[in-house]
């Protein structure tokens, strides 16, 4: 089985969520993503048999071309966690309103009615965009956690979208490792 997902990579952008990260350095119970591979989720697939990847990649490029999204700008910013602030486990930056997130639903939508037609579960909360720099294991550094999101508003930059991808995640001792198996260009 392979482990897959379909991102929007935030190729380019690494120093900056690194920047991001640093103003959470030294929290306790935060464990940092690497922000060489961070990305928007677009849908996570989880275990999927390697015979049905090509069905995949066909799905995908037809949600692709009935979203109706071409490469577009997206701007990355703003602090979130999920699933509350009085229960964090996920750090993340957002995606400016007005800036990407309306395609970037766009994409999702298409690809998530996609993929259930093949049999995927269908997502059970409303997507939001964002791209993950941090997890909490413990809630020890969780005040300062909150104290960061509700007074920074961190710039992380402009990304031109041009794809989507399909990647593979094997989990290891030094967190997730990821490798592209299809781009699918919009």
């Amino acid at each position: 089985m392979k482990r897959l997902f379909v991102s929007v990579d935030l190729d380019g952008l690494g120093d900056e969520v690194r920047a991001v990260q640093d103003r959470f350095e030294g929290v306790s119970g935060l464990r940092f993503t690497d922000p060489e591979q961070t990305h928007v989720t677009l849908k996570f697939l989880g275990d999927t048999d390697p015979d049905r990847v090509d069905d995949v990649v066909s799905a995908l490029e037809a949600a692709v071309d009935e979203s109706g999204v071409a490469p577009f700008e997206a701007r990355f910013g703003g602090l979130g966690v999920f699933p509350s602030l009085d229960y964090i486990s996920v750090v993340w930056v957002g995606v400016r309103e007005g800036h990407g997130d309306a395609e970037l639903g766009a994409l999702h939508e298409a690809i998530e009615a996609r993929t259930v037609e093949l049999g995927f579960d269908a997502e059970d909360h409303e997507f939001t965009p964002h791209a993950t720099i941090g997890r909490m294991d413990h809630a020890g550094g969780k005040e300062r956690v909150q104290k960061l999101v509700e007074n920074e508003d961190p710039d992380v930059g402009a990304l031109r979208v041009e794809e989507i991808r399909l990647t593979e995640s094997v989990l290891g001792d030094d967190g997730p490792e990821y490798t592209t198996l299809a781009s699918v260009s919009l």
